[in-house]
This record gives structure tokens, C-alpha cells and sequence, in this order.
């Protein structure tokens, strides 16, 4: 076996059997063993060894004598004001400069990541060289991309290049750096990379000492830079201390890495699992350092990343796992591996809607609902005799609202508009009133409803309830014949609503006429009058197509989705909307004449003439023209305004204590006073409560919107190619583009249209695409033909 010991063309053999591998030693570490190193060693083996182990003892300490007249050869460092390392006599020869010439074997820096070896081959103007490097690309560099040259050599063929370059890798020892870091130190000593070459391989030749240049340049550690000229430096080892802490920051550096990488192949494990097989939610939550890195996902997915730290830590696993740096990237991640489910709502993430009460909300909802104390029970009115419709849609759960109606001797209608009592439950200032306030309103989206209040309160013992004994705020109103208000009172109340009706069954019953169901024909009566009588006032009837979606099941990839497309000038949902107006205007003309700071909403009418639009089909084509000149409603928390778009002259919305909080704050106002005690709050208070609360509500009132879009959008995607819409032309946007509304989904798009069609028309489209993601849809019309 032949072992090379001091350099590469000297070798020296060995005629008996290699040493065992505990004992074997690279010509690198012979170098560093000391004097009592050495003696260790022999004291250990020395006696067991035979011939074999005096042949290395003989060989080793030739080697050391060697290098140590070698060593004693060379000038001494004396200690400087640089850490004693440099010694200012020397400086100059240490770092005298190689000028560049044809043949010369150069290390340059490519770009910021890239480092090669090339062959000088000729000047390129004043400065520059071209040279050929080791991939065989001819380049002009600068003087100051040079990093090495390679000593020793002096007409490289660059074909040798690569071969080099492996000789080099194949050498490569981190562990070297150790020994000569250890030695150096001792004697305060720094070192040329030939130099270090010479230390550890025992030898300045070319591939030892670039094999040292490239160990050098790799350490983080052991050694730092002390002075540099052009490509040469010399360098003096680190203080032990700073060592010590640098593997301290390596050791938790290379964990980290560890631990990353064992994420990123939890990622791709998941990523490449079947739906059914994928980790829960809950999984990824279980570990800080796991739960961490998919909030960053999370967080970047949402645009809501609260530090550098987490965009920093999203930016690592978009690279690890090949993906673009975008927030669509970390969403279709989240989904692949079983965090997101497909059909994500981002906006709600977006906006934190909370969607739970908390442990202590809901235990306090529970000794409400137990322990409650009425205080108006001795004031209510006895109101039981009545029959009470509650109309709604079919899966409504917060049912806060309910209507009774008769004729009185004289003629004239009169109706009670019953409203849920939550106040018999919930204080001003109390944890659940607060926590309500903080949510402002329900949210109702195709996929989930999350209450104001905790679902037992709000669902339960808050809502009216069918043959029940439910308490109540009840409007009471005689009409005149015109349908304007001749009398209002508002008490507090006990009622047993006897009918739970749809708008479709309501307007069924209504159709029907029954006999026995005259009460229902009276409210009907009551609120033609009421209709006719706002439009008189000037009220703009807008009422259209609105859609309603459920979907069951929504983790699911392919959930089931009901569309429901209700005309708002169906008769039932007429009933209900004029009584819910007029119970606004009772309770302001109540809060006025009382002098009750409420929310009283008002609307300029924006100089709106109806009879402009009389041409217009009545009905959604119609609505559409009124609503984009309307602007926006006002609250004076003081006294009422006029609401030019209903007609009246105040309103305040009252009719849902349950689902909004503004009209929870008009129950607390109107019951104080009730009561004969002072409102809770005044009307700055009010308005200070009235702007947070809006606030979240425009931002609840948007997610509904967007959720509503997705879903609809996401029925249109999954229909057949083919399926034909009937669409109503709404208006031009530019040209032959029209804006329109598919009716049977409720759905407003775009499309060119043919010469000849005019708003209000009637025509055919099929959808082209659509994707609920990215909030796309192209509408085609389809030509008659």
C-alpha cells in the first residue's frame, strides 16, 4: 500500500499490512500531532504494534523534521498591534502581487454566486484579461474579480481544468483548518495560504496550496483575514473564545437547517397524500416550530404577515418546495396539503371575523339564559290573543321579528310589529353585550352563519319561537286610510307567534285567500297602503332579484350549492319589508316626540325623478338605473332626517336586535325610557359606538358580498358548457358591452351584445369560464339563429 506523505511526487511504502482503521492516519494529521501528541500516541500502540507501528514511528517523525527545518527555515513573526500576527518587515514580501501572464491557472468571481478557475490567455485593453474557464467560456475580467492565482504554474492547458478542479474537491479536509487553527494560535502566528499549504499538506505545490486557498475561503470559523493585496491575504486564527461561539452558532445553524428540511419533506409527504389521507388542521398546530411556519404561509396567503420574520420564513418554503413568491402560491400549498380546505374564504381570514364565542362567553350565555331576571315582566302587555305570523327564509335560525294585524270598527288597519326582546338578557356594559358590540352584526354566509350573540342565546331563548311564550317589544300602529301613521305606541310584551312561515309558503297562503287566514290579508292590505303611500312621499321603489346560496357541507372539494332567487316584489317579501319600514318610522317618530337619542337613518334623495325612468321595464332593469344615482344614507343620533329613497320622514332600524347591534342600541334607549329611567347613552356616545360598529359592518357587509360571488361563481363553473341563462340588458358600459343579469342566478355580468338589443332586453348567454378564485367570468351571448 503506498501512502502519500509529504507530497504529490513523493511517496513512501509499506511492505507490511496496513494499519487497523482505528489506528490509520491521513498525511494530514500526521502533521498535527505534537511533540506530546506523539508521545501519547506511541505510549498507547508503540509496544503492540511490531515493525508495522515502527515503520509509521519512523516515517512520522522523518515527516516532522521535515517540516520543521522547513519551518525553522522561515522568518519568525513577531507580535504587532494586529493581534501580533503581522510583522510589518515581511508584509510586503507575504503579499507581493503576481502579475497576470499568459498560461497562469486564476481563480475569478463569475457573479455573486459563482466563483471558477480559468487559464489567463491574453490582456483585454488597459486592464482587463480574457481568460478561459473551466466550463470553457471565454470572458474578459477585471483585475478585482480575480481572487486567486494559482502558484507554481505557469502554462496551464485549460482542458486540465476540470481534472484539477476534482483533485482539488477530492482533497478537501475542513477538519485540517482544526490542526493548523490549533498550532497557529499557540504561537500567535498567521499564515499565506502557501504557507498554510505547506503546514498541513506539507507542501506549496499547485493543488496543495489551491486545496488550502479553497479551505480558506470555505472556514467561517477558524481563521480571518488579517491583510489583502489584490488576490493574496494573510490570515491569523480567531480567538478561542470567538471559535467557540462560531461552532456554537454553526451547531445551531445546521439543527435549524435540519429541522427546516424535515418540515419541507412534511409538506411535499402531505402534498402528495390522497384527499381523504391528509393530516387534520389541528396537526399542524400541535408543534411551535411547525404551527409557526404555517401561520407565516397563512399570514402571506392573507396579506397579513405582522414582521420580516414571518415573510422571510414564507419566502424560504416558497423556494424549498420550487414555488413562486406569491400570495396564490402559499394559498394552493395550504390546499395541497390539507391546512386550507379548496374552497377557502380568504376574505374572512382577511378581515378576522371571529367565528366562535369564547369558553367564557358562552358560559355566561348559559347562566343568563338559567338565572335571568325580567325586570319589565310586571309592565308587559299580555298580547298572547294575537295571531302572529314570524316569515323568513327557511333556514333563518335568529327569528327576531313577527306581525299581527286587524281591522278596527272605524275601518282603519292596525298592526303590530313584534320584535325580539334580547335586552331581557343582555345589560349595557355587560361581557356579552361587549363581546356583541365588538362583532356588530351577524355574518350569513352560503357556508355558515356566526351569530352576534352565542348561538343558545341568539337561537334560543333571544329568538321568538312558534307555540311559545316569547317575550317582545312590540310596535303597535294604526294607519290612516292614505296609509300615513295616525297612531303609535310602543310597550313591552308577552306574544305566542302562531305561524313560522317562507316567503314561499306566505305568499302561497296569500294566494289562496283562506278565510280563516284573514289576519294575513290584512297586513297584506296594510302594506299596499303603505307602498302607495311612500311612492306619494316620493320613495323610489327599487326592489329586484336577490340571491340567496347554501352550501352543505363546504370543507368538502365538490359541496353540494343551492341557489335560491328571490323577487323582492313578491308579495310576502313585499308584506314584510313595508312592515319592517314602517316599524322604522313608528320607532323615530317615537324617539322624536320622547326626545330619545337613537340612530336615526336618513338619505338624501339626490333629486331622483322616477318618471325619467318610466321607459324602463319595471322591476330589476328599472332598480339597477335608481340605485346607481342614490347616495349614500346618514345617521343623526340626535333627531331624525328625512329617508328621501322610503319616503318617510325619519327611520331607525329596530326590527333586528338579535343580528345588528345598532338596532340593539336603539332597544336599550327605547326600553330605558320604557322604564321611566334616562337612555344609557347620550347621542355623542351613541355616535362614538355607531362609527366603530358601522365600520365593521361595511367590512362584514363586503365579506357576504364577496363569499355570495365566490359561490355563484362556483355553481356557473361546475353547469355544463352548454346550459343556456336567460339575462336581462341593464344598461351599456361602452359600445355593444353590456352589463347584465342572469336571472336565473341573480348574477350581474358583462358581454357584447348584438346590434339592435336595448336595455331591458331579454337574451341568451352561456358561460365561457368561470373561476371563483381569481374572480373571473366571461359571458357569451348566443345568437339566435
Amino acid at each position: 500500500m503506498a501512502i502519500r506523505a509529504v507530497n504529490s511526487s513523493s511517496f513512501f511504502s509499506f511492505s507490511t499490512p496496513p494499519l487497523p482503521s482505528a489506528l490509520r492516519f491521513s498525511r494530514s494529521a500526521a502533521f498535527h500531532f505534537s511533540s506530546r501528541h506523539r508521545h501519547r500516541f506511541f505510549s498507547l500502540y508503540g509496544s503492540s504494534g511490531g515493525g508495522q507501528i515502527r515503520s509509521f514511528q519512523s516515517i512520522f517523525e522523518s515527516v516532522m523534521e521535515e517540516l520543521q527545518a522547513m519551518r525553522k527555515r522561515r522568518k519568525r513573526v513577531s507580535a504587532t498591534s494586529n493581534m501580533g500576527l503581522l510583522n510589518e518587515e515581511l508584509l510586503e514580501d507575504r503579499l507581493v502581487n503576481r502579475s497576470l501572464k499568459k498560461g497562469l491557472l486564476l481563480e475569478f468571481k463569475k457573479d455573486s454566486d459563482r466563483v471558477l478557475l480559468a487559464v489567463a490567455q491574453r490582456p483585454d485593453g488597459k486592464k482587463n484579461w480574457m481568460v478561459s474557464d473551466q466550463n470553457g467560456v471565454a470572458s474578459s475580467i477585471k483585475p478585482q474579480q480575480i481572487t486567486y492565482i494559482v502558484p507554481g504554474i505557469h502554462n496551464f492547458d485549460e482542458a486540465d481544468i476540470t481534472d484539477f478542479v476534482q483533485k482539488a474537491q477530492d482533497n478537501m479536509d475542513l477538519s485540517l483548518l482544526e490542526f493548523a487553527w490549533v498550532e497557529l494560535l499557540e504561537k500567535n502566528k498567521s499564515v499565506t495560504v502557501e504557507e498554510l499549504a505547506e503546514m498541513i499538506f506539507g507542501s506549496a505545490e499547485p493543488i496543495d496550496s489551491y486545496c488550502a486557498h479553497l479551505l480558506l475561503s470555505k472556514d467561517e470559523i477558524y481563521f480571518t483575514v488579517l491583510e489583502t493585496k489584490g488576490p493574496r491575504s494573510i490570515y491569523g486564527p480567531r480567538p478561542s473564545e470567538q471559535v467557540e461561539e462560531l461552532i456554537r452558532r454553526k451547531l445551531v445553524k445546521e439543527a435549524a437547517e435540519k429541522e427546516f428540511n424535515e418540515f419541507i419533506e412534511l409538506l411535499a409527504s402531505a402534498k402528495s397524500m390522497p384527499s381523504q389521507d391528509k393530516p387534520p388542521k389541528s396537526s399542524w398546530m400541535d408543534e411551535e416550530k411547525i404551527r409557526s411556519r404555517i401561520e407565516a404561509l397563512e399570514a402571506y396567503a392573507i396579506d397579513a404577515c405582522t414582521s420580516d420574520e414571518q415573510r422571510k420564513t414564507a419566502g424560504m418554503i416558497f423556494k424549498e418546495m420550487g414555488l413562486a413568491k406569491t400570495a396564490s402560491s402559499a394559498v394552493n400549498l395550504l390546499v395541497d396539503i390539507g391546512y386550507f380546505p379548496v374552497h377557502v374564504n380568504l376574505d374572512l381570514l382577511k378581515l378576522g371575523i371571529p367565528t366562535d364565542h369564547s369558553e367564557e362567553i358562552i358560559s355566561v350565555a348559559q347562566s343568563l339564559l338559567s338565572n335571568s331576571y325580567d325586570q319589565d315582566e310586571i309592565n308587559r302587555k299580555d298580547l298572547t290573543h294575537l295571531k302572529v305570523y314570524a316569515i323568513d327564509v327557511d333556514e333563518a335560525d335568529e327569528l327576531d321579528d313577527a306581525l299581527s294585524a286587524t281591522k278596527l270598527q272605524d275601518g282603519r288597519v292596525k298592526v303590530w310589529i313584534h320584535v325580539a326582546d334580547p335586552t331581557r338578557y343582555v345589560e349595557p356594559g355587560s361581557i356579552v353585550d361587549r363581546e356583541a358590540m365588538r362583532r356588530a352584526t351577524s355574518v350569513f354566509l352560503p357556508t355558515a352563519t356566526y351569530p352576534m350573540f352565542p348561538e343558545k342565546l341568539a337561537m334560543g331563548g333571544m329568538s321568538l319561537r312558534q307555540g311559545e311564550i316569547c317575550n317582545a317589544v312590540t310596535v303597535s300602529v294604526v294607519l290612516h286610510d292614505d296609509g300615513s301613521i295616525a297612531e303609535c305606541s310602543v310597550v313591552n310584551s308577552v306574544i305566542k307567534p302562531t305561524y313560522m312561515l317562507t316567503y314561499e309558503s306566505a305568499s302561497e297562503l296569500l294566494h289562496l285567500n283562506l278565510e280563516e287566514e284573514g289576519e294575513l290579508r290584512i297586513l297584506s292590505e296594510a302594506a299596499n297602503l303603505r307602498l302607495n303611500w311612500r311612492r306619494q312621499q316620493g320613495a323610489v321603489d327599487t326592489a329586484t332579484l336577490e340571491t340567496r346560496v347554501k352550501v352543505s357541507n363546504p370543507e368538502s372539494p365538490e359541496p353540494p350549492i343551492n341557489i335560491y332567487v328571490e323577487n323582492q316584489a313578491d308579495p310576502a317579501m313585499r308584506l314584510v319589508s313595508e312592515m319592517m319600514v314602517l316599524c322604522g318610522e313608528a320607532i323615530a317618530t317615537f324617539g322624536s316626540r320622547n326626545d330619545i337619542p337613537l340612530p336615526y337613518r336618513g338619505q338624501p334623495q339626490s333629486d331622483i325623478n322616477v318618471s325619467e325612468f318610466a321607459h324602463l321595464p319595471e322591476g330589476p332593469v328599472r332598480s339597477f338605473a335608481l340605485i346607481k344615482l342614490m347616495r349614500a344614507a346618514e345617521i343623526d343620533f340626535r333627531k331624525p332626517a328625512r329617508h328621501g329613497i322610503l319616503g318617510i320622514p325619519g327611520y331607525v332600524q329596530f326590527t333586528s336586535p338579535i343580528r345588528r347591534y345598532l338596532d340593539l342600541l336603539a332597544h336599550y334607549q327605547v326600553k330605558a325610557f320604557l322604564r321611566g329611567e334616562h337612555p344609557p347613552f347620550s347621542s355623542g356616545k351613541l355616535e362614538g359606538i355607531g362609527a366603530a360598529v358601522n365600520e365593521k359592518f361595511r367590512a362584514v357587509r363586503k365579506l357576504c358580498s364577496s363569499s355570495l360571488r365566490y359561490w355563484i361563481l362556483e355553481y356557473l363553473r361546475r353547469q355544463p358548457k352548454e346550459r343556456r341563462y336567460r339575462a336581462l340588458v341593464l344598461r351599456f358600459v361602452k359600445d355593444r358591452n353590456a352589463a347584465l343579469l342572469l336571472i336565473e342566478v341573480g348574477f350581474q355580468a358583462s358581454a357584447w351584445v348584438s346590434i339592435g338589443t336595448q336595455i331591458g332586453d331579454e337574451i341568451l348567454v352561456k358561460v365561457e369560464e368561470a373561476d371563483p378564485r381569481d374572480d373571473i367570468i366571461y359571458v357569451k351571448e348566443v345568437i339566435k339563429t
